[in-house]
């Protein structure tokens, strides 16, 4: 009986062990959390000066990754602009080449639009990714008006004080795939 004991506890162990070796190794990691069109992010990303981590967080929690994605309310593409935010983008920009139907169905000018957006949102924000991830959901007035009145202090250990449900959740859920990304890809 005690040789059969010690052989469970052995067998415990060697899964325990081939279990972590499974979930921590890097093939496993870019498996789960893959990165899709990568090389356009890092692209955009570099051009405006922006985390490639953070703006494929963006695009995983908008929209997988899905190109042709439109919201119930509009939002157009992998990183769900609002039309209104992209015509102004495009002028601001002068992006005088994309069109509101290349955002629907063309990854890399909605990556553009969407990363020059972050770019602008954490400019405004004093680079604190937090305000400027709620500013891209919620949007930057409403935010801006949150910091103002010390509704929220625009930390990740306040999120649960940022008064929309829905921009609460968003934040979260982009740096939890953040810190993701960062701990399988890094920099």
């Amino acid at each position: 009986m005690n040789l059969l004991r010690k052989k469970r506890v052995l067998l415990v162990i060697f899964i325990a062990f081939v279990t972590v070796l499974f979930f921590r190794s890097a093939w496993m990691g870019t498996w789960l959390y893959p990165i899709p069109y990568k090389d356009v992010i890092e692209k955009h990303a570099k051009n405006y000066e922006v985390d490639p981590l953070l703006v494929a967080a963006i695009i995983r929690v908008e929209s997988n990754y899905k190109p042709s994605q439109e919201s119930r309310k509009g939002a157009l593409g992998m990183m769900q602009v609002m039309p209104n935010t992209a015509s102004w983008i495009i002028e601001q920009a002068k992006f005088d080449a994309v069109t509101l139907e290349d955002l629907k169905h063309e990854p890399e000018p909605n990556i553009q639009i969407g990363t020059w957006y972050i770019a602008s949102l954490l400019t405004r924000f004093d680079q604190n990714k937090y305000a400027a991830l709620a500013a891209y959901n919620a949007g930057p007035t409403v935010v801006a008006k949150w910091l103002q009145n010390e509704t929220w202090d625009g930390s990740i250990e306040q999120v649960k004080k940022i008064p929309y449900g829905e921009t609460k959740n968003y934040v979260q859920r982009v740096v939890y795939y953040y810190n993701k990304y960062n701990d399988i890809y890094g920099h």
